[in-house]
């Protein structure tokens, strides 16, 4: 993507009055209820917004929040783009960029997945310390934008171990039901077979989604801090799989949504 297009979206949104944003939040599929602890100054439709692509899943608000939460100044997109939308990786990544040149160096990420570990329970929330990327293509092929980061990016880390530690404390703090694991990302849109459940779990992932990797890389590849965490919303267990609804996905993220919030706002408050 041309970096020419990034600073006509960031310039624009810093026209409408973004103003040295600290922290940027993606909240995935059914988990909107964060923008209710935010101190609201700005929404701006992702369809006003130059070059942004717009949400095409109905659970998806599709809105820009700006406002300040635990007194740090907040970027919040309610709502996100997936790769099975066709949409291209570096549209999907675009927000991220823009993040960046506004000023961002924290990315906090949400999904809904599905737990591949039968140890964890749907309902339950599990902190996200590595990924596997199954969704056969990448935002950083082709040209690379030197001035944002570098040609061959380390991976090592991809998720920042300090907040997944400062995760771990507010959990226990809080009593949270959370797990810590490996997630998974496929093209969707549809669910996984039970062979491909079987495959995941022979190969190391946790939890397995549509979503947060193409973000994840691209916050990589630009410096940024990166915690994520994923609500779990249905158990693939293979031998017992049971048919799930998309309202079935978003009823349990909604309850297991209070675990999230608290865990994304006190995390704020430390940063």
């Amino acid at each position: 993507m041309d970096i020419e297009i990034i600073k006509k979206s960031a310039e624009y949104l810093k026209n409408k009055g973004i103003s040295n944003p600290e922290i940027g939040v993606i909240l995935g599929t059914g988990l909107g209820k964060l923008v209710n602890e935010i101190d609201i100054k700005l929404e701006i439709p992702y369809a006003s917004i130059p070059n942004f692509p717009v949400s095409t899943v109905e659970s998806h608000a599709g809105k820009l929040i700006y406002g300040t939460m635990e007194g740090k100044n907040v970027l919040v997109m309610q709502g996100r783009f997936h790769f099975y939308e066709g949409y291209s990786m570096q549209q999907i990544t675009l927000p991220i960029r823009i993040m960046k040149l506004l000023g961002i160096t924290t990315l906090l990420v949400s999904n809904a997945a599905g737990a591949v570990n039968l140890n964890y329970k749907k309902g339950s929330l599990m902190l996200i310390n590595d990924h596997i990327n199954l969704l056969n293509n990448n935002p950083l092929i082709g040209k690379n934008l030197d001035t944002l980061g570098a040609r061959f990016p380390d991976m090592s880390k991809p998720y920042t171990p300090e907040l997944i530690e400062k995760m771990k404390q507010i959990a226990q703090k809080n009593k949270l039901n959370v797990n810590e694991g490996v997630y998974a990302a496929m093209q969707g849109p549809m669910l996984e077979t039970p062979a491909e459940y079987r495959m995941l779990g022979i190969l190391g992932a946790d939890a397995i989604g549509m979503s947060t990797i193409p973000e994840v890389v691209v916050a990589n590849h630009m410096g940024m801090q990166v915690a994520a965490v994923s609500v779990l919303t249905d158990e693939c267990d293979p031998d017992n799989l049971v048919p799930v609804a998309l309202s079935e996905i978003i009823a349990v993220a909604g309850k297991a949504e209070v675990g999230l919030v608290t865990l994304f706002k006190q995390l704020i408050a430390t940063l």
